[in-house]
């Protein structure tokens, strides 16, 4: 029976979830760049946001969320077919018209997320194709293993928001294009600081009330969970952010203010998996963890593998999801409001490391060919001249700035 209660709360979360792509993510990937490639961080991330939602209509949703296979979906919704405008998603209260877009803002976001890794050095086109083909080829079966009733499904891996599907994905292919790609050209001693670290403040702002759509929009209902959901989300970002500033502050004699939203960003992304089953105080010990290991990893990735990942998306996001995910299991002890497991503790972690590693590896070799073929059909790289121009004006033909 449709509950207007709950099919309101999760059309407000689904335009808070499209809201972390456009503008949120957008702005604050396009404030860390340089000022020579602020539009095409722009244009990259409003892009992917169409292509991918056209995708999902022609055979993403039905592929992941359709069908009782193992691995895949089906094509019974494909063009979303047989929609019925009074239809309700099985299982739920609310509208399966609504549950499509709720399930098409994650998929756009997530692409998005691997914008990061790549900025200021590759050409519009293998965006999209890269894009496009990472949806169907990476995202949609991930999701329908974890979320659509697939194997991991089965096994019982729990990942509430995303720490999986999202995050450990986009972290992991990341990292891989990075690499495939190259670093920029003053990689790794002579890349310039943050264009506008105002802009990437404003970013991660809108990415923090977004995140509640993420999170507690998971619920599909407007209820308790959604409620304690939202509580840990908050408190884990305020958390890590607090921890990053303190590493600096230590570290460097001065916290910054990129450093301190970037905390806020490893914090929403470690505290997504495991949203919905712990409690407050495991919200905040997850939190002072994400700021910690997060910033060893951004350290790691960039410094000691020399791996120009720009953004830092494996280092937040994609150890940020791991961690959450694999530390579940335990935090739900912790305090109060955590879920009860209906198996031990070991026992669940690891299942959750099947569900990271099984998904890492996939993504990783899923990636490695989606590129390739991306090579050699329309190119990766810009030419150095174009690069040394900047993107904004070689690939797009306008400027962010006018001095």
């Amino acid at each position: 029976m449709l509950n207007s209660g709950d099919t309101a709360w999760i059309i407000t979360a689904t335009a808070l979830v499209l809201l972390m792509t456009l503008p949120a993510l957008a702005l604050f990937y396009a404030g860390l760049v340089q000022a020579k490639n602020v539009l095409s961080v722009l244009a990259q991330c409003f892009a992917v946001a169409c292509v991918c939602s056209v995708l999902w209509f022609v055979c993403g949703y039905s592929l992941a969320f359709q069908g009782s296979g193992a691995w895949i979906g089906d094509l019974s919704r494909g063009l979303l077919a047989g929609l019925d405008r009074g239809a309700l998603r099985a299982g739920t209260t609310i509208p399966e018209s609504v549950y499509i877009m709720f399930q098409m803002s994650f998929a756009v976001i997530t692409p998005a997320l691997i914008i990061g890794a790549y900025v200021e050095r590759i050409k519009f086109s293998a965006v999209l194709m890269i894009s496009g083909l990472w949806l169907l080829v990476v995202y949609v079966p991930t999701a329908h293993w974890v979320w659509g009733g697939g194997w991991l499904a089965v096994q019982g891996v729990m990942d509430y928001a995303g720490g999986i599907v999202v995050h450990v994905t986009a972290g992991v292919s990341a990292l891989v294009i990075a690499m495939m790609l190259g670093g920029r050209q003053e990689f790794p001693h002579g890349i310039r600081p943050p264009h506008a670290p105002w802009m990437v403040m404003v970013g991660a702002a809108l990415l923090w009330v977004g995140w509640f759509g993420f999170n507690a929009g998971s619920a599909l209902t407007a209820g308790g969970d959604a409620g304690m959901a939202m509580l840990v989300t908050h408190l884990s970002a305020a958390t890590a952010t607090l921890t990053w500033m303190a590493i600096e502050w230590i570290k460097f004699g001065k916290p910054s203010l990129v450093g301190a939203v970037t905390g806020t960003i490893a914090g929403l992304a470690t505290i997504t998996p495991a949203s919905g089953y712990v409690g407050p105080l495991a919200a905040v010990l997850l939190g002072a963890a994400a700021g910690l290991v997060c910033f060893g990893a951004v350290m790691l990735v960039k410094k000691k593998f020399g791996v120009d990942d720009a953004l830092d998306v494996l280092g937040v996001h994609g150890v940020g999801g791991a961690l959450g995910t694999l530390a579940l299991p335990f935090l739900t002890v912790v305090g109060g409001g955590g879920l009860v497991l209906s198996r031990s503790i070991g026992d669940q972690f690891l299942i959750q490391a099947l569900g990271v590693v099984a998904v890492g590896v996939f993504s990783a070799v899923a990636t490695v060919i989606i590129t390739k073929l991306a090579a050699v059909t329309v190119g990766l790289r810009v030419d150095s001249e174009s690069e040394t121009q900047g993107l904004d004006f070689a690939a797009h033909g306008e400027t962010g700035y006018h001095h």
